[in-house]
């Protein structure tokens, strides 16, 4: 049976594989461990193994587990991302403990976090979620929205708007993956023409990724292949 230290080491091995496939540089593609609803023994053993970016979608229960991290290991330079959807009620919290948010996809929800981004801590690292597949059940923004929020986002002064983010509607054609995750990528390459600082497409999960890092995925977000299926509550 595979340890957790085995499974990143197998995942990194993958993308690094799928990079020099698509004739990409392995260095510009981060892994975001996914560890919502994992405890805090398991991302130990994640960060021991050397796994230093971490994506929670809970928000008290990432905010919990960034408090307990600051205090047990307060020299290791995590990287906490806030990748589910956010009710503006909760803006707070994220804005004062995560370095980076994926999911605004209205200009209430940034408004806030800029607005509550403390003055002692450097701008908040956020992303636009697109709704590439535009699914009615799905948070995101229409893509021929997406320029418009963009306007707005960036005169923010506590927020840096690095790219945009997408969870595409599940998929286990490859070829249809792509085409979807192509999409996303033309949607930034438009954008850089006016905003070259956009370079980050946060797309790719474990039953998508190759498809993502072939069509420009900047970070990836993999739970299930490292940490397993299993939800602990």
């Amino acid at each position: 049976m595979n340890t957790l230290p085995d499974n990143l080491l197998a995942i990194n091995n993958k993308i690094r594989e799928i990079a020099l496939e698509c004739e990409r540089d392995p260095s510009t593609i981060e892994l975001i461990a996914v560890s919502k609803t994992k405890p805090v023994n398991q991302i130990t053993e994640a960060i021991n193994a050397g796994q230093l970016s971490f994506g929670e979608n809970y928000v008290q229960e990432g905010v919990e587990k960034i408090h307990y991290f600051k205090q047990t290991l307060p020299e290791t330079p995590l990287v906490w991302h806030f990748i589910g959807p956010l009710q503006s009620n909760k803006t707070k919290l994220v804005a004062e403990n995560f370095d980076w948010m994926h999911t605004i996809d209205r200009l209430k929800i940034a408004q806030r976090l800029s607005d509550q981004r403390p003055a002692n801590m450097p701008n908040l690292n956020v992303l636009i979620q697109v709704n590439i597949s535009q699914e009615t059940s799905k948070s995101g923004i229409a893509p021929d929205q997406v320029a418009e929020l963009v306007k707005q986002v960036i005169t923010l002064p506590n927020l840096s708007l690095r790219g945009l983010m997408a969870i595409p509607e599940i998929e286990n054609d490859y070829d249809k993956q792509l085409i979807i995750f192509k999409q996303m990528q033309q949607l930034l390459l438009s954008l850089q023409i006016d905003y070259p600082f956009m370079k980050t497409l946060s797309m790719g999960m474990t039953g998508d990724m190759q498809a993502a890092i072939a069509a420009g995925s900047t970070m990836v977000r993999i739970g299930t292949a490292i940490f397993g299926s299993r939800q602990y509550l």
